[in-house]
């Protein structure tokens, strides 16, 4: 979880939050909506990543102005170029704001680096992890967000989802990669 907090985000918006589920009546229901998830639910420590939507991600919006002046502590003059540069970077660079999906993808993007950020982490500490989107985004959101009141659906969508823990048994087989040479070009 540290190194989630620690990893970098675009801009520095941190756009995302984590649900850290330990309950077992929880995880049951959970498997429901999730075809990819089933062994996943059993491991030790289950997130589920959520990421922030375009409500939040407007320059001018709470998230972003508490963002801003309050964990950065920006002076106006650097947030006035931020703003400037942020604009230009959703509407004409990554064009982030032509849709809702299109700002969630974004931001379901930065979650991904927090992702990796753990996943590398739990690795170093001899701990298993795996990233899991094999489930109903639809569904586990109304579930987690709606019904349990988990997440306010208004602000948050669920990005993906991971599982840690230890393994019980060896892999059956090797790790399989392509070649450094089928995936680097150096130019």
């Amino acid at each position: 979880l540290t190194a989630a907090r620690l990893s970098p985000t675009s801009l520095g918006f941190e756009a995302y939050q984590l649900l850290v589920i330990q309950n077992p009546e929880i995880r049951e229901k959970m498997k429901s909506y999730g075809w990819g998830i089933q062994a996943g639910l059993e491991a030790s420590h289950f997130v589920v990543f959520l990421t922030r939507k375009k409500v939040d991600l407007e320059f001018d919006s709470p998230y972003v102005r508490y963002i801003q002046e309050e964990v950065k502590q920006l002076p106006a003059e650097v947030d006035a170029i931020y703003k400037e540069k942020y604009a230009q970077f959703t509407t004409e660079d990554y064009k982030t704001f032509e849709s809702d999906r299109a700002a969630f993808d974004w931001s379901s993007k930065q979650v991904y680096i927090v992702m990796a950020n753990m996943m590398t982490m739990a690795a170093y500490e001899g701990l298993d992890s795996c990233a899991l989107e094999g489930f109903n985004q639809d569904k586990m959101t109304a579930f987690l967000g709606d019904e349990l009141g988990l997440f306010d659906t208004k602000h948050f969508g669920i990005a993906v989802m991971a599982a840690f823990g230890y393994r019980d048994e060896e892999p059956h087989r090797n790790k399989t990669r392509r070649t450094m040479d089928e995936i680097v070009t150096v130019v």
